[in-house]
């Protein structure tokens, strides 16, 4: 079973019934199908694109969005999935590692996107009338291949340790086993369900936790900008039975003015799910406060492992700071470092097993070996069990910080860092923050006689950083602290700030 074709299975229960909606546009799951399938016929007979090719897509959530990432796949070449809000820099290093062959992109996006040097691409489509008439070229049949449940469907982008970029290459078996798994976990993804999505498609998991609703025969609605006020008010008009929301998303939502918080209050929605980055024990009171008891499920995963954990409603106050017991069809274990499992309580690294593992690394075998050990999983997190089976995180073995749910790699800061004429060394942490779960802090070693302020870096890092990506809190330092081996010791800078 692939993604397309778990989605025509779903369509003939019901071809006529809305499968999606975004703003005033909306497609039944016939017509969604139809236009799946001219997708990959277009795929096949216009790009010339054969199995094993890649793909990738840079654009805002839009119905279209899911027509690429469910019928470009059924010809056997995955789509990468580039975050829109990267500079052009990182957009060309991504589509060029990815050797991908086309890029759909959207309005918003393809003046940049045009602009582009690409190695490998051959084809701009931008979504609109163009991707419209491209789309007649898969009204004639196409020859298609055979597509695995093991082939590859997406590669979205994680950097990890170096700051570059690798690609990380999903199954379409194991998203649709993971949709198995929601439906089971949540109770909000059956034919009579609603739900809807607010973080941009891009993410693992900003396009799972919605789409997951089309595979159980329900309606997928989703935003492309996220606005709190706007949210609130859908969810009280829409009857929505689910929603994802990152940490971020809740710190906003309560900041909205009280008497908004009050008109919206009293929702009748089923299940709230969190995932992305840690949920603040004084914000899970804040939502089930808010919303009602037996509704805030906080998920722990990774793009990689695929939901590895979920904290459930009957536990979200009487666990703190956990993230729960190990997920549907899931085996979890916490080893030291010469691989035996840790008793309760101690910390070590966290492994799972489950079918909702990464293929591996896109071109990238030694990557690959060193995240799969005997064919369980690590991204490097540390962990504990306390005795009744509950998780906590503890730390992250890598450096990556989490600010807003969305990963960002602090080397591939310090190297742009490092290149400012004032800078001798640097290095760039997260420190905890209410509002974005962490922000970025930057620790500098000046030059003999020189001077550095935040409007000057942040102006030297435009155009060669996201703007996401710039550390807006600097500390000044005369060294960093090290062990043995030259290593810089972040545990101790974030102890300092």
């Amino acid at each position: 079973m692939t993604m397309a074709s778990a989605l025509r299975a779903t369509m003939m229960r019901s071809p006529n019934k809305v499968a999606v909606g975004y703003n005033d546009v909306q497609r039944t799951y016939g017509e969604l199908v139809r236009r799946v399938d001219l997708v990959t016929n277009a795929t096949i007979n216009n790009l010339k694109l054969k199995k094993g090719d890649n793909a990738a897509i840079i654009a805002r959530n839009c119905i279209e969005y899911i027509e690429i990432v469910c019928g470009v796949p059924e010809a056997g070449v995955a789509v990468a999935t580039v975050n829109p809000r990267l500079m052009p820099a990182e957009m060309i290093a991504i589509c060029d590692d990815a050797e991908a062959k086309v890029v759909f992109c959207d309005a918003s996006n393809q003046a940049v996107v045009r602009g582009c040097a690409f190695k490998t691409v051959t084809r701009i489509i931008e979504i609109g009338d163009e991707y419209e008439a491209w789309l007649a070229h898969g009204e004639a049949a196409a020859t298609r291949p055979v597509v695995d449940e093991w082939d590859v469907w997406t590669i979205p982008y994680t950097s990890g340790t170096t700051g570059k970029p690798k690609g990380v290459l999903v199954s379409h078996r194991s998203r649709l086993f993971t949709f198995m798994g929601m439906a089971l976990e949540y109770g909000c993804y059956g034919p009579d369900d609603k739900f809807l999505g607010t973080t941009p498609m891009n993410h693992g998991a900003g396009i799972c936790f919605p789409m997951a609703a089309l595979f159980g025969g329900g309606y997928m609605e989703f935003m492309d900008k996220f606005d709190a006020e706007t949210l609130l008010r859908r969810l009280k008009s829409g009857a929505f039975s689910g929603v994802f929301m990152v940490p971020t998303q809740f710190h906003q939502l309560f900041s909205l003015a009280p008497d908004i918080l009050h008109e919206c209050k009293g929702l009748q929605i089923r299940t709230i799910i969190s995932n992305a980055a840690p949920l603040p024990q004084a914000m899970k009171h804040k939502i089930v406060t808010y919303f009602g008891e037996g509704k805030l499920h906080e998920t722990y995963g990774s793009t990689e492992g695929g939901v590895v954990t979920n904290l459930r409603p009957p536990d979200q106050l009487r666990k703190q700071q956990c993230v729960g017991t190990p997920f549907l069809s899931t085996l979890v274990k916490i080893v030291d470092e010469h691989g035996t499992e840790c008793p309760p309580d101690v910390p070590g690294e966290l492994l799972s097993l489950s079918p909702y593992l990464f293929n591996g690394y896109w071109n990238r075998p030694k990557d690959t070996a060193e995240t799969f050990k005997e064919g369980w999983v690590s991204v490097g997190d540390i962990a504990k069990r306390d005795a009744e089976g509950f998780i906590y995180i503890v730390d992250r073995k890598k450096d990556m910080v989490i600010s807003g749910g969305v990963n960002i790699y602090p080397r591939e800061i310090e190297e742009v860092l490092l290149g400012h004429p004032a800078i001798a060394d640097v290095a760039v942490v997260g420190i905890p923050d209410d509002k974005w779960g962490e922000r970025l802090k930057a620790f500098v070693i000046l030059k003999p006689e020189k001077t550095l302020s935040t409007d000057g870096l942040v102006q030297f890092c435009e155009g060669k950083l996201s703007a996401y990506k710039i550390p807006k809190n600097i500390q000044v330092v005369t060294a960093l602290p090290r062990n043995a081996n030259g290593k810089v010791l972040k545990t101790e800078l974030r102890a300092m700030a």
